[in-house]
Parts: structure tokens; C-alpha cells; sequence
């Protein structure tokens, strides 16, 4: 397959204040954006892609780096011409969403009211706030409505939401490895990395950037502990099992397992460019999700408004997302007599496998896509005629 080849990020800047979902208000906001295709002459082949916890606007092609290496999109293997969802067919547009620390307007930006960063007094945002701010970008852009909204874990939350919020704008839903709202157990997994930086003696409050240091260490241990959920138990025993990194015990407390190294490894690799103020953020709008909490806990009630089709899929040792919260949505919709189409793929990586590239999982959603393009088709016809 080809590849979408070298893109460039876009810039759009918002004025207005967005009301959010706390009660306070961002103005004179940034969102960094990507767009890939061509979008048709009825605006009719529009997909958004919402992105997960650590990944961006950056969803496919490739941006050239200085030392000659290639920072490829984080669903490069899903979207590009002839992959599953066809930049050849469709327009496909991937948003950095507020509070990222990949450019869209974030904590380590200059609050103009204070011509200082906004640190930690940077707005609490919700995935709600996010789909918001994405509904402006869309209508800058003209669209009024989207063939399809997708997403992966986080990112099919806001898919989620844009069918709840925005009912009229989507035609299809398609949701990854995703939940309706979180666990006690996934709660706890993100309170235990936020206290690693908040309790980290570089953080200063939240406000590290005017002390030019950055809280290294807890944001490590926090990806290391998200890492840890990511995998399944088969896929790290496969990958690393008990091995020792130098053969034998060392009776300390540095590394001798491959595993330890492993989750250090990503750990220091993800403190030299994720913000933390920004972990902070994200994990606390994975924690408040929870569309059904306005309707005394019905799922079905909460999505009673919702026009859309639906294309969940889910991965049988997904252990963050299981698949029962899969099914908890699509149970959910068929209550409410929505067109819906499940796949449950089993596949031994855990939650990562939603970027993986399981066969049984890319020719699902290239199914799917293939018949929103049978809509679209129909739609450009009737323009013609």
C-alpha cells in the first residue's frame, strides 16, 4: 500500500471563548490540525479521526526530521490510500485537541491574561469540551456533516460523544477499544501516575516551566504504569517472560528483569516529550467520561438521541477496555434500534491492539468504510443529477 507520503500540520486560531463543561472558558485559543484527501464536491466524505491519551492531530503520513529519521502518523497502517479507511475516497481530517502539548493551545502556552504559561491553572477539560471544539474547526472548514467519526480507546469516547452531542453531523460512529466510562480499577491505575507527578519535587505546583525543569521522573513512573495496562499478561510473557537482563541476580534494587528495562526504557522516552501538566489533564477527562451519569446510569437513555450507525470493535484480552464494555454499547443501541455492527477480535496484544495491524481487524473496517463509500457514492450521484 502507499503511503500518504510527507504532510504538514495546520494552524487555526478561535477567537470566541469556548464555554466548557466546568464552568470556566478558554478564548483565543489554537487548534493544530491535519487533513488528508481531497474533500468531494457535496462535503459528503469527511472523516474525523479523534485521537487516544498520548498521540496528536498526527494520525498518517510522515514528517522529516533534521537527523534524516521519519515521524510516521500514529495510525499510518489505518488511514493512507488503498489502507482501510482510503485517503484515495475519503477526506480525513486528524485534531490536536485543547490542552495537548502537540500544539493545539495547552498549559505550557502563554495565557494572554497573564503573559505567563497557564501551568496548572490551564482549564479542567472533558472529552465533551474536546468534541466542542472540534464541532468549530468543522464548521470553519465547512463541513457540516461527517460520513464517519472515529476513534481508538480516548478517541472513541469523543466518537461516542459527537453521536450524543452531535447527533445530525454524523452518518456513522466508529469506536475502538473503548469503554462507556471507566472502571474503579482504571481510575485508580490513573489517580496512582498523576500522584507520581503531582508529588514529583520538580512539578512546583504545576508551574516547573518558569523553574526550567520538567518532573522527569514522575511523569516516568506515570507512563510506566499506564504502559502496563496497554499489555495483556500473554503478550508480556511472550515479549519478555522472566529473563534477566545480565544473566543472573544482582541482589539490588536496579534492573535485572527484561521487563524492568522495558517499562524504564519507555518511561525515560516518554518524559523527553510529553507534557505533564498535560498527563495531568488527559487522564482526569478519561475519568470523568460518562455520558450515562446525566441519565441515573442508562446507558440506552443516553444514547436515545443518536442517528448514527455504529461499527464497534473490540479485542478479547483488552484488559483496560474489555470487551463487556463493548457490548455494554452495543446492547445499549440495539435498545434503541440502531443500526450496529460488533467485532470482537481475538488478539493476544492486549489494549495496544487497536494499532496493531490483526488482519481479522483491518479487513473489518475496511468492510465497514466500503459501504459508507457505497452511501457517499449515492450521495455525489444525486448531486450530479
Amino acid at each position: 500500500m502507499k503511503s500518504i507520503g510527507v504532510v504538514s500540520p495546520q494552524v487555526m486560531h478561535f477567537a470566541a471563548p469556548l464555554p466548557l463543561q466546568s464552568g470556566a472558558t478558554i478564548a483565543d485559543y489554537t487548534l493544530m490540525y491535519e487533513t488528508y484527501g481531497e474533500l468531494n464536491a457535496s462535503r459528503s466524505n469527511a472523516v474525523l479521526v479523534c485521537h487516544a491519551l498520548n498521540a496528536s492531530h498526527h494520525v498518517a503520513g510522515v514528517y522529516e526530521l533534521q537527523d534524516g529519521k521519519k515521524n510516521i502518523g500514529w495510525w499510518d497502517n489505518m488511514v493512507g490510500p488503498g489502507k482501510p479507511l482510503d485517503t484515495d475516497k475519503f477526506f480525513v481530517i486528524g485534531v490536536n485537541n485543547l490542552g495537548s502539548c502537540f500544539g493545539s493551545t495547552g498549559p505550557m502556552h502563554i495565557n494572554a491574561a497573564t503573559g505567563k504559561p497557564y501551568g496548572a491553572s490551564f482549564p479542567v477539560v472533558t472529552v465533551e469540551d474536546w468534541v466542542h471544539a472540534q464541532a468549530r474547526l468543522a464548521d470553519e472548514l465547512g463541513i457540516a456533516q461527517f460520513a464517519a467519526v472515529m476513534g481508538g480507546s480516548l478517541g472513541g469516547m469523543q466518537a461516542m460523544a459527537w453521536s450524543m452531542l452531535y447527533p445530525q453531523r454524523v452518518r456513522h460512529c466508529v469506536v475502538v477499544a473503548s469503554t462507556p466510562k471507566l472502571s474503579a480499577q482504571n481510575i485508580a491505575f490513573n489517580d496512582v501516575a498523576r500522584q507520581a507527578i503531582l508529588t514529583d519535587p520538580d512539578y512546583h505546583g504545576g508551574d516547573y516551566y518558569a523553574h526550567g525543569v520538567v518532573p522527569k521522573n514522575g511523569l516516568s513512573v506515570a507512563r510506566m504504569v499506564g504502559h502496563i495496562t496497554y499489555l495483556s499478561n500473554d503478550d508480556m510473557a511472550e515479549k519478555f517472560g522472566r529473563e534477566l537482563r545480565n544473566g543472573d541476580y544482582q541482589f539490588g534494587f536496579g534492573i535485572d528483569f527484561e521487563i524492568e528495562s522495558y517499562l524504564r526504557y519507555q518511561g525515560d522516552k516518554f518524559s523527553e516529550y510529553f507534557d505533564a501538566n498535560t498527563y495531568l489533564l488527559i487522564t482526569k477527562a478519561l475519568d470523568y467520561f460518562d455520558p450515562a451519569r446525566a441519565f441515573g446510569g442508562d446507558l440506552a437513555k443516553a444514547l436515545a438521541g443518536t442517528q448514527a450507525e455504529f461499527l464497534l470493535v473490540s479485542f478479547s484480552t483488552d484488559w483496560r477496555f474489555a470487551p463487556e464494555r463493548s457490548r455494554e454499547i452495543v446492547q445499549a443501541l440495539v435498545r434503541n434500534k440502531r443500526r450496529v455492527t460488533y467485532a470482537e477480535i481475538d488478539a493476544p496484544h492486549g489494549h495496544d491492539a487497536f494499532l496493531l495491524d490483526d488482519s481479522r481487524y483491518m479487513r473489518t473496517v475496511e468492510s465497514y468504510y466500503g459501504n459508507v463509500w457505497k452511501e457517499i457514492e449515492g450521495i455525489e450521484s444525486g448531486v450530479r443529477a
